[in-house]
This record gives structure tokens, C-alpha cells and sequence, in this order.
């Protein structure tokens, strides 16, 4: 939790908000993949794309 916590002041004294969303896209692909490795979820997630 402190990492999350120290970069968002990172982002914010450093103005640099336009990190966020794709700080934020990797995290969803990251878990996209992580789902999809060997669950019960992949073959839903595989007709998403």
C-alpha cells in the first residue's frame, strides 16, 4: 500500500498525471493475463478479443 501511496506523490509533485491511465491499462493487462493462465475464466476471456 505505501507504493501506491508514494506514487501518487510522485505523480502529483512531479506533475506527470498523464502516467496514470497507462499505469493503470498495464495493471488491467496484467491481470487479464494472470486470469488467463490455466482458469476456468480463459475461455471467456478469449472471446473478448
Amino acid at each position: 500500500m505505501s507504493f501506491l501511496a508514494e506514487l501518487w506523490m510522485f505523480l502529483r509533485v512531479r506533475k506527470k498525471f498523464w502516467l496514470l491511465p497507462i499505469i493503470v491499462m498495464m495493471a488491467l493487462f496484467g491481470g487479464l493475463i494472470v486470469l488467463s493462465q490455466g482458469s476456468a475464466v480463459a475461455p471467456f476471456i478469449y472471446t473478448i478479443f
